[in-house]
């Protein structure tokens, strides 16, 4: 097992499991091959305090095959209807080479990491000449081993989506990459269904998969709203990737699954948050906490008023606030004493209190 468990991913960022997370609004094709709905996205995506817009970089010749296109494949697993042949809305919805120089240079401008996931060679060294932090992996190319030590080459880091795949699978990948000599690897757990059931989605694979591999994990998500990725930062996931719109209702493969404006404000400051409160496994009590004791614990108080000589037993003791007096786990030091004076009832006892 790999004993590596952090991965510099950007000059800024360094993940780990439970880490703050790194949100990632996945854009993939929602621009619809508008360079002005990318900004818009682009830009709602930085409002709404994620860390990186991602993009799919693809052309109709290194996606989909003349077979398939003469059968005009019907990609049926999302709930909205799609116009056109499949080869049409292919074309439409890539994104140009010009335009991923474009879109970088207003990412690198306004502050947010533009990533995009290459589907060939040749969009490897787009990608690399203009100079993207890492590679994102699709989970269908989990076994694309040509493609995987391609981009393992360039030393940069490589984000691998899991969807699809077994242990043996994800296990052979992690070893191509390896054997490039690249060990800054990042795997994401991901059901590649849109939207998955809740009971397919399995999110103890982070834990799994940091276990089996050493390598940190992210998930990468399909499910509607906000609270699985919440969920999976909960469970240490340093990544998040979720798919992203600016309106459900645009046409588009992926707008209807994916997360608005508002739900992405959520995870990206809720994220935060429960990654702060998980905080550390040794147990501490703060210093606040340790100011509370005072006014919220229990000290011994006299049951009723006691004169002087008694011989306190447990009936002469309650247990009443503030916490500033002997605390009930010191009732062996109270009961079996004599008093030296008087105390009235409701009175805390002290030490001194006794013979």
């Amino acid at each position: 097992m790999n004993l590596i468990m952090k991965v510099q991913i950007t000059p800024n960022k360094k993940i780990f499991n439970y880490c703050a997370p790194y949100i990632i609004a996945e854009i993939g094709a929602n621009h619809n091959g508008d360079i002005d709905l990318a900004i818009n996205m682009i830009n709602a995506a930085y409002a709404a305090g994620c860390h990186a817009v991602k993009f799919q970089s693809w052309t109709p010749d290194s996606l989909v095959s003349e077979q398939e296109y003469e059968n005009n494949q019907v990609y049926n697993d999302s709930p909205k209807k799609h116009f056109g042949s499949l080869r049409e809305m292919v074309n439409k919805y890539y994104l140009r080479p010009e335009q991923h120089f474009e879109l970088k240079k207003h990412c690198d401008t306004i502050g947010i990491d533009f990533l995009s996931t290459p589907f060939s060679e040749k969009e490897a060294d787009l990608l690399n000449e203009i100079d993207i932090p890492f590679f994102k992996v699709a989970s269908m190319d989990i076994n694309n081993y040509r493609l995987l030590k391609y981009l393992a080459e360039f030393q940069k880091p490589i984000v691998l989506s899991t969807g699809m795949s077994t242990i043996s699978e994800i296990d052979k990948a992690i070893k191509v990459v390896e054997s490039a000599g690249n060990f800054n690897i990042v795997l994401l757990h991901c059901i590649s269904i849109y939207p998955p059931k809740y009971e397919d989605i399995h999110l103890n694979n982070i834990h799994m998969l940091n276990e089996t591999f050493g390598y940190p994990v992210g998930f990468s998500d399909h499910t509607i709203g906000f609270s699985i990725p919440l969920a999976a930062i909960a469970k240490g996931a340093c990544i998040v990737e979720k798919h992203f719109t600016i309106d459900k209702n645009l046409p588009g493969w992926d707008h209807e699954i994916s997360a608005d404006s508002n739900e992405m404000r959520v995870i990206c400051s809720e994220g935060v948050n429960i990654s702060k409160a998980l905080g550390e496994k040794t147990r501490t009590v703060s210093i606040q906490e340790e100011e509370k004791k005072i006014k919220f614990r229990r000290s011994a108080v006299a049951s009723r008023n006691l004169k002087k000589g008694k011989i306190i037993d447990k009936n002469d003791i309650l247990y009443k606030r503030p916490g500033s007096g002997l605390s009930p786990d010191l009732e062996f030091l109270i009961i079996g004493r004599k008093l030296n004076r008087d105390i009235n009832k409701d009175v805390l006892f002290s030490i001194d209190n006794f013979e």
